[in-house]
């Protein structure tokens, strides 16, 4: 879908206060006829009430070493066995997931805050300013990604602040593109040129009614961002570059039970590997039956 066709997927919010409604409409009707995305839509939300409240019910120990335990089969005690350090491995999947779902969700907020505010100003003042700002983002997507994330996190302390950063630092370059290709059409729009003429001014103009309007195509890419950067994530950690022991990550648990992958103890491989597998498809679930969404929505126009 090209920038153009995008535009036409979001109407302007001061002229036509009706529009906006229409357009959550679609995607709500989308979503009820859409089997996956009510599929990723429960995934998430499962996701997230086992990271986040199966530890208040399963209580285990995540931050000492228990080495007498180390590599137990499934029980009754350990419904998911232990790792080679002897933590218990169910609830080491719900603190790293806890950790993996606010790195990509903190990660993508913060990556499409920071693009959506570059490409919104390059695309309004365009010129010389968009020219040069676009060009910053060009030369930064033409740096591998994993090499320069690979070496920042080897030059900085692995906190959650810091993967969020780091994460976040290459995430924003995409929603920048985007949005500056919708804003470089919707500023010629009648609406626009009203509030120019009635005296308003370029942030009021920006703010209120350029990024509103594009929100659509922010929404789409946002949701793309959280699955991305969930394996970046995963990536990093499993390279050995996520976060500090005794903290917990799905990566680090897979880079962990690889490590004995022929020795039988399939369930300190599989559970985390499972687990990214399902809240990426999850996250491009939603993500696609949104951009079909916004596709319904062109057609109808």
């Amino acid at each position: 879908m090209t920038g153009t066709d995008l535009t036409a997927l979001s109407a302007p919010v001061g002229g036509e206060p009706s529009a906006g409604g229409g357009l959550w409409r679609t995607l709500g009707q989308t979503f009820t006829a859409n089997r996956l995305a009510v599929l990723g839509v429960g995934l998430i939300v499962g996701i997230a009430l086992f990271c986040f409240l199966g530890p208040l019910v399963y209580h285990t120990d995540q931050v000492y070493t228990n080495l007498a335990a180390a590599s137990l089969p499934p029980s009754a005690a350990h419904p998911l066995g232990t790792d080679h350090l002897g933590y218990d491995e169910l609830g080491r999947l719900m603190a790293g997931g806890q950790s993996s779902l606010e790195v990509g969700l903190a990660a993508a907020v913060m990556a499409s805050a920071v693009g959506v505010l570059w490409g919104a100003l390059a695309g309004y003042v365009g010129g010389v300013l968009d020219t040069v700002m676009m060009r910053i983002v060009d030369v930064v997507l033409s740096i591998p990604v994993l090499f320069m994330l690979l070496f920042i996190a080897t030059i900085i302390p692995p906190t959650l602040g810091t993967m969020i950063a780091i994460i976040a630092l290459f995430a924003w370059l995409i929603p920048a593109r985007l949005v500056r290709g919708e804003v470089l059409s919707l500023r010629s729009r009648e609406y626009v040129q009203a509030v120019r003429v009635m005296g308003g001014g370029g942030g009021r103009i920006v703010l209120r009614h350029l990024i509103p309007n594009a929100i659509g195509v922010i929404v789409v890419q946002a949701t793309f961002a959280v699955a991305d950067s969930i394996l970046i994530f995963a990536v990093l950690s499993y390279l050995g570059f996520g976060l500090s022991a005794p903290a917990a990550s799905w990566g680090e648990m897979l880079s962990s039970g690889t490590a004995y992958l022929y020795d039988g103890y399939w369930w300190q491989i599989y559970p985390p590997g499972v687990a990214i597998l399902l809240i990426v498809l999850a996250f491009n679930f939603v993500g696609d039956a949104l951009r079909d969404a916004l596709d319904v929505r062109l057609r109808q126009r």
